[in-house]
């Protein structure tokens, strides 16, 4: 069966949820300490949706692997054609092309939807998803020094951006 990406249901969020609790759990991919609740996770999806922002999943053989979003960088109006993206990818699958296509599916989407911007967050530990960010022409746009904590430790947050066309 083929890997498909299509937009996200409501029928969605408890694999999401399962995919973002482990990095959350496991990595500095995502900076909270406690696991989110379905609840809480179901909130993300209805303000996401409300806003109309996209929430793409990966699907293969009839599982969510992986998923994207992207949502408002900044609350001032100036800040209005700029998105900050979210991947997620199953651990499970990571390495496989996933992350590739939901990207892709991600950046051709804003540009349908007008942005001229979209940023990255990334942990400056995380090699791989900077390389993985400068395949698609991201550029690193600058380095937090020790702006996040999480196990024990501070951590550096590298901002990269791709200039949409």
């Amino acid at each position: 069966m083929a890997l498909i990406i299509r937009n996200a249901t409501l029928d969605d969020v408890p694999s999401i949820l399962a995919i973002v609790n482990h990095a959350i759990l496991f990595s500095t991919a995502n900076y909270n300490y406690e696991i989110q609740t379905l609840a809480t996770q179901m909130q993300w999806f209805q303000d996401k949706k409300k806003a109309n922002f996209p929430i793409l999943v990966a699907e293969f053989d009839s599982e969510v692997i992986g998923f994207g979003t992207y949502g408002t960088f900044r609350e001032k109006i100036g800040y209005q054609f700029t998105v900050e993206h979210s991947i997620y990818v199953s651990e499970s699958h990571i390495g496989k092309g996933v992350g590739k296509l939901v990207l892709s599916h991600l950046i051709s989407t804003a540009k349908t939807d007008g942005y001229h911007v979209m940023i990255g967050a990334i942990d400056a530990e995380n090699k791989d998803s900077i390389a993985f960010h400068e395949k698609f022409g991201f550029t690193v746009s600058g380095t937090i020094s020790e702006v996040g904590f999480k196990f024990d430790r501070w951590l550096d947050l590298v901002l990269m951006q791709l200039i949409l066309k």
